[in-house]
This record gives C-alpha cells, structure tokens and sequence, in this order.
C-alpha cells in the first residue's frame, strides 16, 4: 500500500522559551498507508487535537517533518499549505459544525464550491454521497430538522466531499449516545472502506478502537503502539 500520511519527529511548543511554554508534541511519529483505518488514542490534554490539526495542516509545526502523499508539506507557507489541505485532507469533528442556514445538500456542497467545481456538480456529488449514508431523502433537510447521528454523516458527508486521501476525525462520535454512535461509526468505516484512503480517528472508546487496523496511543507529545 502507498504512503498516505507520515510524521516524523515533529514538536509542537507553544510559547516556546516564555514562562508559560507548552511542549504539546515532542517527536510524535507516525506513517499511514492509503486504505488503512487506524484509532488514535490519548487522555485528554494529551495533545490528540493537536496532532490532529498538525497532521491536517492546520497548524505548522515547531520543527520535525510532515509529508502528504510523498510531498513535503511543513515547509510551506500559508497560501500552499491551504491548497494542499483542501485538495487532500478531510475533517470531522465530535461537533458537526454544520451551517444551519443550509441544507443538508448545500452543506455538503459548500467545500467542493470553495474548490471550484460548478454548482451542478457539486450538488451532484452532494446528492450522492448522502445517498450512500442513508440521507437521499433527507438532503434538503437543514440541521436543525435532522438528528444528531444524521447530523454527524451529513459531515462525514461534507469530509469527503472533495475526494481526500486522508481523513482526519477527533472523536467524531463521542456527542452521541451508544446506539448511535456504534451505527453512525459503522457508516463512517463503510465510507473510508469504499473510497481506500487513509484514516486516522482519535476515540477514547475501546469498542470502535477495536474495530481499526491497529491503535496507536499518545503519551507525553509522542506515539507508541497502545
């Protein structure tokens, strides 16, 4: 399999030399390979979202290396760090953070939008992913008349809307309850199966963790097998 994501020795300081500085991750190191499913670990104020938002280009680094498909990525500035970020990563989050005003279609339309693709086809590709959740007739549902596990693909939905290769999810089940969050999950996994990227999902519940290719864990700004 090919190399989807890989760190190597990367440190994150916050307010580094200053009274309050913060050592969030201390040479965390990890390789992920396309079609790979794999459960992130951590105690909270482990630094899990930070590693996350590193690993996604949303935050540069302090120092260490960060490559996305091959391609360097922690030496770039801001204009192609986005770039890279739209064209290759997918996020979710414990929140949807949908926009209410929209429906479900348009929000999953909207990052595809932003990307450029014409509005016939991003609303298209909106309609289809839905589809493949369970939400073709909820698509023109805004959030607020959806439930909280629909609410939750419908972003699933919106990360994979511009065709990642790396998906990115930090406790993307934890705001439901049991039942839910199990079959919400299984959405999830049936989504990354079928599209072959990679995925990294941090969780704290062992039962999902289980259901992964493999875990790793957190500790003390690094990573080690759980």
């Amino acid at each position: 399999m090919s190399e989807a994501l890989r760190l190597s020795g990367v440190r994150k300081v916050y307010n580094p030399g200053q009274p309050g500085e913060v050592v969030a991750l201390d040479g965390a190191s990890l390789t992920l390979a396309a079609g790979e499913v794999v459960a992130l670990v951590a105690p909270s104020g482990a630094g899990k979202s930070t590693l996350l938002h590193v690993a996604g280009l949303l935050d540069a680094p302090t120092s260490g290396e960060i490559a996305i498909e091959g391609r360097p990525a922690h030496a770039l500035d801001e204009t192609a760090r986005t770039r890279l970020r739209r064209e290759t990563i997918g996020f979710v989050y414990q929140f949807h953070h949908l926009l209410p005003e929209f429906s479900a279609r348009e929000n999953v339309a909207l990052p595809q939008r932003a990307a450029g693709s014409p509005r016939a086809a991003a609303e298209a590709r909106a309609g289809a992913l839905l589809a493949e959740v369970g939400l073709g007739p909820r698509a023109a549902h805004r959030p607020a008349e959806l439930s909280g596990g629909e609410q939750q693909r419908v972003a699933f939905c919106r990360a994979l809307a511009n065709r990642p290769r790396v998906l990115l999810a930090d406790e993307p089940t934890g705001n439901l309850d049991p039942e839910t969050s199990s079959h919400v999950f299984e959405v999830l996994l049936a989504l990354v199966r079928s599209t072959g990227l990679a995925a990294l999902i941090a969780t704290h519940n062992p039962d999902l963790a289980a259901r992964m290719d493999r875990t790793l864990r957190l500790a003390a700004g690094r990573i080690v097998p759980a």
